[in-house]
């Protein structure tokens, strides 16, 4: 599975959210700043060229759903994310961010909680 550029994320947000349609629905559901029509289009081709989406002729219009679930892509997204920027640790990425300020302590017991939730002991 390859890197999505931003605008392809952005259009696959907009896919993910409406789980079906066609480029119009997806304009809809875009994020700020929407792009043109024949922009998303040319993404959407783009994204099923990648096998991201599949698409289905109905009449004129081509239908395109999610070939590739979301949190299948954050997953892998985010596992080469920290192998790259943080030496394949999760304790350095947390570390990172609450260094940066960008995490509470109150978020952090949320997560020690998670943790412990799911912990198969």
């Amino acid at each position: 599975m390859e890197k999505l550029t931003q605008q392809e994320e952005a259009a696959m947000q907009a896919v993910w959210q409406k789980g079906a349609g066609i480029v119009k629905d997806f304009l809809e559901a875009h994020a700020a700043p929407v792009p043109p029509y024949t922009t998303l289009a040319s993404t959407i081709k783009n994204l099923e060229k990648k096998g991201y989406l599949q698409s289905r002729k109905t009449g004129n219009v081509y239908e395109y759903t999610p070939v590739i679930a979301e949190e299948e892509y954050k997953k892998k997204f985010m596992n080469g994310f920290v192998q790259s920027y943080f030496e394949n640790s999760y304790k350095a990425l947390v570390t990172f961010f609450a260094k940066e300020k960008k995490i509470s302590p109150e978020e952090l017991k949320e997560i020690i909680k998670m943790i412990e939730h799911n912990d198969p002991k």
